[in-house]
């Protein structure tokens, strides 16, 4: 399946895709999903969409660091991730585990995204 060019619409399909993906297991297996899972998918989403417009930009402005600012936006989104998952156990949620395993497997599902999207356009940023 071949993704549109904007930005912007393949954060928006790939986001309602997971969100459909989340509602279709909430309502079907309740037990394997976390009360707080819109937050988790919210911060997610969020994060990885603003940092995308954070690299695309900083790639436009520089586009002979490509590599390094891939890296950075990379470092970035693991760093607040692993911030994010140390507050919510810090404020001593409920069920942290099926927190944990909930967010690992939103935030993987976003890396495997944006690694396809990284590949997909290796070829025009070639030389």
């Amino acid at each position: 399946m071949k993704l549109p060019a904007s930005l912007h619409l393949r954060y928006l399909y790939f986001s309602l895709l997971g969100a459909g993906i989340v509602l279709i297991t909430r309502f079907t297996l309740p037990q394997m999903v976390h009360n707080d899972i819109w937050v988790i998918f919210g911060f997610i989403a969020g994060l990885y969409y603003l940092l995308g417009l954070m690299t695309n930009w900083l790639n436009s402005q520089s586009s002979e660091n490509f590599m390094q600012i891939k890296l950075l936006g990379m470092l970035i989104r693991i760093l607040s991730f692993l911030g994010f998952i140390g507050i919510f156990t810090f404020l001593k949620t409920e069920n942290i585990i099926l927190f944990i395993v909930n967010s690992f497997l939103i935030f993987l599902s976003y890396l495997i995204f944006d690694i396809y999207s990284f590949i997909s356009n290796l070829r025009p940023n070639s030389k």
